[in-house]
């Protein structure tokens, strides 16, 4: 039996399998799929496993109502694989507080993946509906899947971690089709590319030439990576010289970040840090003209405590600015108790000064709140967070005002996930800043993962990203993905750079999804004329 004969004959199991053999089969190409992602990005890995897909889709015609159960299920079986692989490292912060939490640590691990998975289910039950038998089947998954990741970034607020589109984002070169078409466009293209290897198992009868869609899908991916290394060697890095940033890595516990009682020790911890030594010709804080600290970086209302107001003020050298996360009381009349409060960012001058206020708008579910949030605290369930209630949502998003600097987009944690809500474009800043806390995580795959779906958003935006995390992980990112300084994860340090400039607003920033949207409507148009052209 010839390889070609054989590679047929294991296609053919899994198109004819079917009962928990199918589910076992979908559920390892998921899984497996997920080493597509940070940190491992081994890409290569979906040439195998969306063919599984595609395979799996085509075997679902043998069940009822034109397979379309059959082959949702298959999808959620490939998508619970796929995000319990991915995302098992949220299970980390629900041992912070293990006495509190630890025994919702399945329902997270498990619970959410099972939830996601409905995103990919429906994936899989809308391609079956437009399913051909050549190799246009290939693009009706690509755009279902689109879709359906679409759908799983917006529906109740959003989730799209490791949309399938970042499996097309290392090396850097493939990530600067970014800067055309966006996180949605990867991921058409992601699925078009990798499932495509599925038509070889078509046969040659009827003038088919079963290779053509692979070769067409290599060649795009050559396409891709040409484009990208022209890109790069067009935009070097350039770098803002009278700007200089010194980012704060404080490696805190949580347990610790959120403990008032560690008040002194945490303020001491963040000043000496600050001012610490980088190299035998530094001066400490005195190099930078901007200090940038994490996420939430106190364990109190900042401005709210005199003595680390004057703290800052004592550490900031005269024309130098602090950027700094923190929980923000809202404006209550005096003697009324502060019961929900919101996640800010402060910018605060040498002389212990607010000069700007930015609150987070995008909130962390059953993070910052707990959807339904009155039902679900009545019935005992309370956020990670712990705030009654549930943090606040901020009501708009603005660039920031920044003394001798250009003006900053603020993001705070995964606000930098979502693609095309960085920047108004009658509002375009000069650089983004996201601070971060990540070590709610611990040492996963988590903070490699946000920090690549945060790099993206300064290709798509041709704007400079730079990253304040806790636990790390740390960066000054160019506005080509380009990570020109970074800390560790796990790392206590500070890290100073220089602020890349930005680019030009790309194509994606100046017309958004628009060309993704007309290149899956050309593809459907084709799907359906090839799917009536059979009846």
């Amino acid at each position: 039996m010839s390889l070609s004969d054989k590679l047929r004959t294991a296609c053919l199991a899994i198109i004819l399998s079917w009962g928990w053999k199918r589910a076992v089969i979908a559920l390892l190409a998921g899984a497996f799929s997920a080493l597509a992602m940070a940190p491992f990005n081994a890409w290569p890995v979906l040439f195998v496993t969306f063919p599984v897909a595609v395979w799996l889709i085509d075997g679902a015609g043998a069940g009822r109502w034109r397979g379309v159960p059959a082959a949702a299920m298959s999808g959620f079986w490939f998508g619970l694989g796929y995000f319990v692989a991915g995302l098992y490292w949220i299970g980390y912060a629900f041992l912070v507080d293990a006495p509190t939490f630890a025994w919702l640590m399945p329902l997270a691990v498990l619970g959410l993946p099972a939830y996601l998975a409905l995103f990919p289910a429906l994936g899989f039950g809308l391609a079956r509906l437009f399913w051909t038998k050549d190799a246009s089947r290939v693009l009706a998954l690509a755009i279902s899947l689109t879709i359906a990741e679409w759908l799983r970034g917006h529906v109740l607020t959003g989730f799209p971690w490791n949309a399938f589109g970042y499996a097309l984002t290392e090396p850097l070169a493939l990530a600067q089709t970014a800067s055309l078409i966006g996180l949605w466009g990867l991921t058409f293209l992601s699925v078009a590319i990798f499932a495509s290897p599925a038509a070889l198992i078509d046969g040659r009868s009827r003038g088919r030439k079963p290779w053509l869609a692979p070769v067409a899908a290599l060649l795009l991916l050559a396409a891709m990576v040409v484009f990208g290394a022209v890109r790069l060697t067009l935009q070097p890095t350039a770098t803002l010289a009278n700007v200089k940033l010194r980012i704060m890595q404080p490696n805190l516990q949580q347990d610790v970040k959120f403990n008032y009682g560690a008040k002194a020790e945490v303020m001491q911890k963040y000043l000496t840090l600050s001012d610490r030594a980088s190299g035998p010709q530094s001066t400490g804080v005195r190099d930078a003209n901007i200090l940038i600290w994490p996420e939430s970086a106190f364990p109190f209302f900042l401005t709210r405590e005199a003595d680390a107001m004057a703290q800052i003020a004592d550490l900031l050298p005269k024309g130098t600015v602090l950027i700094t996360g923190s929980v923000r009381a809202p404006d209550l009349p005096p003697g009324v108790r502060v019961t929900r409060a919101y996640n800010s960012i402060y910018v605060i001058d040498h002389d212990g000064s607010v000069l700007s206020v930015y609150d987070k708008l995008h909130l962390v579910p059953f993070g910052e709140y707990l959807p339904f949030q009155g039902v679900m605290e009545k019935l005992g369930f309370v956020q990670l967070t712990k705030v009654i209630g549930g943090f606040i949502p901020g009501t708009r998003r603005r660039a920031m005002d920044i003394p001798n600097a250009p003006r900053a987009l603020p993001m705070i944690c995964y606000e930098a996930i979502f693609p095309g809500d960085v920047a108004a474009r009658d509002d375009r800043p000069g650089w983004i800043v996201n601070l971060t806390n990540d070590g709610w995580f611990g040492i996963s795959t988590g903070p490699y993962q946000h920090l690549q779906q945060a790099r993206l958003r300064a290709i798509e935006e041709g704007l400079p990203m730079v990253r304040a995390a806790n636990t790390g992980i740390s960066a000054v990112i160019d506005p080509a993905g380009r990570i020109v300084a970074q800390l560790g994860l796990g790392i206590e340090g500070v890290l100073d750079a220089k602020l890349p400039a930005a680019m030009p607003p790309t194509f994606y920033a100046r017309v958004g999804d628009i060309p993704t949207a007309i290149m899956m409507s050309a593809s459907l148009l084709l799907v359906i004329r090839r799917r009536t052209a059979k009846r």
